[in-house]
Parts: structure tokens; C-alpha cells; sequence
């Protein structure tokens, strides 16, 4: 058998800190290493138990988990982990940065159980993860924010039906609904989703829809 996922929970509600580990400590395929209540918290234990994915709520005390994303998986960290931002999305204006900071999935904390093991195993196996029915209203809710940045690779190495890809990604299809639109096969999918990441230097589908957004390539 292979070692189980190890996950690091960081929630301020102890309420819903404790609910998270019960339902992922009873996975015979899921540990939990680690509990915490705020983002200062998170990085340290996150460097000293190394976890295998670290699932992080946005508005906490000391150091909230953007800044604590930005620290454990951001440009330039070395040995980055992967987090799986749990928020509540109504009550929440920085999803988008948490994304940007390097946040590998994010989820509603109104999501059932299933959603939030299946997301944990996605984000633990190097996928990304964005709950489809609100990518576009979480990123499309800060499009005024968001300006095209000079400081990302030109999109003008993708070729048309690569654009047509990413467009769809951004608007938070699945690879089996972008093959359904595209009358293509879920393997042909995969193969532009894995060449788009590489033309842009992108490391995942979260990072992918940032792209679209600050490029401008959707609305």
C-alpha cells in the first residue's frame, strides 16, 4: 500500500477546524498531520511537518492564508506545497489573490464531504482544482481589478485552437465538456492543456485562468 495523503488543516474555527479532520482522518487513504488557527501557524508547521497538501481558510488572525499561500507555495519558494484553498465565498474578496498567490485549488466550505476528499486528492496528486460552478464568478467578480500583465509570457505562441482551449479552461470547463464542445477526445484535451502549461509557463489550471483573465483573453 502506498503512504497515505498527509494534510495539514488550517482553519481560526476550531468548529470547523475539527469537522475537516474528522472527515479526512477517517480515509484510509488520508492523514491529517496537523491542525492550526491561524497563517503564521500554517507556514511553520507547514515547513516542519512537510505535508502533502495543506488545506487553508483565507480570513484568519496573525497572518491570513494569503499571505501564508504566498509564503508556502508563491513565485520563488523553494520546495513549494500544495494548498487547497476552503473558503466561503460570499463572505470573501481575496479568493483571486489567494489563487494568484499559488494556491493549487479552491473550494466552497459549503461543499459535501465528497467534494472537499476528492479536491484534497486532486491537489495532492500535482492537479489543479477550481469548483466549476464558480470559476467564472470568482475571477470574473474581479475582472475590473485585474490589468493585462506585461510580466507573463506572450500568448501569441499558442496556436488557435490552444487560445480556444485555455478560453475554455477559464471559463471552467472540465476536460471531458472542453472534448464535448470541441468535438475532440478527452486524451487530445489533455495534450493541448498539457502543451498550453508549457508554452506559458504555467504551472497548473488555477495559474491558467489568472492567465486568461490578466491577458484579457476572456471577459
Amino acid at each position: 500500500m502506498s503512504a497515505p495523503i498527509r494534510v495539514l488543516v488550517c482553519d481560526d474555527q476550531a468548529l470547523i477546524r475539527t469537522g475537516f479532520a474528522t472527515i479526512i482522518d477517517a480515509q484510509p487513504d488520508l492523514e491529517v498531520v496537523g491542525e492550526c488557527g491561524d497563517g503564521r501557524a500554517a507556514v511553520e508547521l507547514a515547513r516542519r511537518l512537510t505535508p502533502d497538501i495543506v488545506v487553508m481558510d483565507v480570513r484568519m488572525p496573525v497572518l491570513d492564508g494569503i499571505e501564508a499561500t504566498r509564503r508556502l507555495a508563491g513565485a520563488g519558494v523553494p520546495d513549494p506545497v500544495k494548498v487547497l484553498v476552503v473558503t466561503t465565498f460570499n463572505l470573501d474578496e481575496y479568493v483571486y489573490e489567494a489563487l494568484r498567490a499559488g494556491a493549487s485549488g479552491f473550494l466552497l466550505k459549503d461543499a459535501p464531504p465528497a467534494q472537499l476528499l476528492h479536491g484534497i486528492r486532486t491537489v495532492a496528486t500535482g492537479a489543479a482544482l477550481l469548483a466549476p460552478e464558480v470559476t467564472r464568478q470568482l475571477v470574473g467578480r474581479y475582472a475590473a481589478r485585474i490589468r493585462p500583465a506585461q510580466d507573463t509570457p506572450d500568448d501569441t505562441a499558442l496556436t488557435p485552437r490552444e487560445l480556444e482551449v485555455l478560453r475554455l479552461i477559464a471559463d471552467g470547463l472540465s476536460n471531458s465538456e472542453i472534448a464535448a464542445t470541441l468535438v475532440i477526445s478527452q486524451e487530445t484535451v489533455k495534450t493541448y492543456v498539457s502543451r498550453i502549461l508549457t508554452k506559458l509557463d504555467l504551472r497548473d489550471r488555477v495559474q491558467a485562468v489568472v492567465y486568461a483573465y490578466r491577458r484579457g483573453l476572456v471577459t
